[in-house]
């Protein structure tokens, strides 16, 4: 009974106590068994956990390095790298997965997949006078994936060249304005200096380019633009070759808005204009246009300058000393070659409408020094902006030249978009 006694102090937890009897040693066997079953049963984690796995883990070998082999040109590093035809990814014994090129700004260069994925180039040039990184992965046919970096810097050429344009980025314009770019050298790579220029619009229309010469390139639709349409000017030229050793500078972006649609006929016989706006007829006055020696151009024309007062000399377009009238109110031009239309005021109001006098512009009456005087010069002039149209009809003259001014509606379609 005393044994009996010492083991249950000792259940107890008596710390005093002394284990001697058999029970107490036949339990501490017994938990030293149920500890060993339980562990050897599995239950949470540990090496018992990992031991359970099966053995597929062991029969599969570890996973090695990628056979895909990436190369990049030009090599990394290099300096003075011609901005086309350089720039080429590769993967031997693979496939690329992902290929990221950019500049130090993070703008990237589009580019696409050739050879069954296996090369990349770029979609178009490159800028001149920047530094590139390129990021490549690929992988083999196990999809082990393989990556290369590098990096290069674009030449910075000797001789360039630029494009003066308008309209000008903000500006709001009339339905009649193209996007005209005028280069100060010649191109001789006009296909390749077009297309790194990029005419969007919202709503979505066609819009095409088209050559007058080698120094001027105008975009437009087919049609005259919708009102409110918003256009978006891609100037990628900076690295494009537009002449031999001859490279572009510009990297810009141009936004300009179609106001409204608003054309004016100007029917030289009956000696009226009638303007429209957006469809609906809103005021009809009476002209003058070129007397029968000096007839006004047929044909469309877009208003490219709005002048409230200025000079208007004979000199200046071959007429030698024929005329030379100053303070010409509410002038706007309508081609490169002279042909206004403006503001008169040394004509009587009553023969508006009854004679054609002028050399070659449209005539409104109006009162000398411009201002909102209430004429029907001002009025016209207030209510226009650059890029609306005005069409002549029934005159005795041909019709106005597509590079005549901002005039390429004078082309057809057809002829506008073939190519040169």
């Amino acid at each position: 009974m005393a044994g009996d006694k010492l083991t249950w102090k000792a259940i107890r937890g008596d710390s005093r106590a002394r284990i001697i009897g058999g029970s107490a040693v036949g339990f501490v066997v017994l938990l030293v068994v149920l500890l060993l079953t339980l562990t050897t049963c599995g239950g949470g984690g540990g090496t018992g956990a990992r031991a359970n796995t099966g053995d597929d883990d062991r029969d599969k070998p570890a996973k090695g390095p990628s056979e895909a082999v990436l190369t990049v040109a030009p090599k990394d590093g290099a300096d003075d790298v011609q901005t086309s035809g350089v720039l080429e990814v590769q993967a031997a014994k693979g496939k690329l997965t992902k290929v990221t090129v950019q500049d130090a700004k993070g703008a990237k260069v589009e580019g696409k997949l050739a050879e069954g994925g296996t090369v990349w180039r770029p979609a178009t040039h490159l800028a001149a006078g920047t530094k590139y990184t390129v990021d490549a992965v690929a992988e083999d046919s196990e999809g082990r994936a393989a990556a290369k970096h590098a990096a290069f810097t674009t030449f910075v050429p000797q001789n360039t060249f630029v494009g003066y344009f308008t309209p000008e980025n903000g500006d709001k314009v009339g339905a009649g304005m193209p996007f005209s770019v005028n280069f100060n050298r010649p191109v001789a790579h006009r296909e390749a200096v077009e297309k790194a220029i990029s005419v969007t619009a919202d709503p979505e229309v066609e819009v095409a380019g088209h050559w007058f010469g080698n120094q001027r390139l105008d975009f437009r639709p087919e049609k005259y633009w919708k009102a409110g349409t918003k256009v978006a000017v891609d100037l990628n030229l900076s690295g494009v070759e537009g002449s031999e050793g001859v490279y572009g500078t510009q990297r810009k972006t141009v936004r300009f808005t179609v106001g409204r649609q608003q054309v004016s006929v100007v029917d030289a016989k009956k000696k009226t204009m009638t303007v429209t706006r957006d469809g609906e007829k809103i005021k009809t006055f009476p002209i003058t246009s070129g007397r029968p020696a000096n007839p006004t151009y047929n044909g469309r024309m877009v208003i490219s300058e709005k002048h409230e007062v200025t000079r208007m000399n004979g000199d200046t377009v071959g007429f030698g000393g024929e005329y030379d009238i100053k303070d010409v109110p509410h002038a706007m031009r309508l081609s490169t070659s002279g042909t206004f239309i403006h503001g008169n005021y040394w004509m009587a109001k009553y023969q508006f409408g009854k004679v054609n006098g002028s050399h070659g512009c449209v005539g409104l009456f109006d009162m000398r020094g411009g201002g909102a005087n209430g004429t029907p010069g001002a009025w016209f002039f207030s209510h226009s902006m650059v890029g609306d149209v005005v069409e002549v009809e029934n005159s005795q003259d041909e019709t106005i030249k597509p590079d005549n001014g901002l005039n390429g509606w004078n082309m057809s379609w057809e002829k506008w978009t073939a190519k040169q």
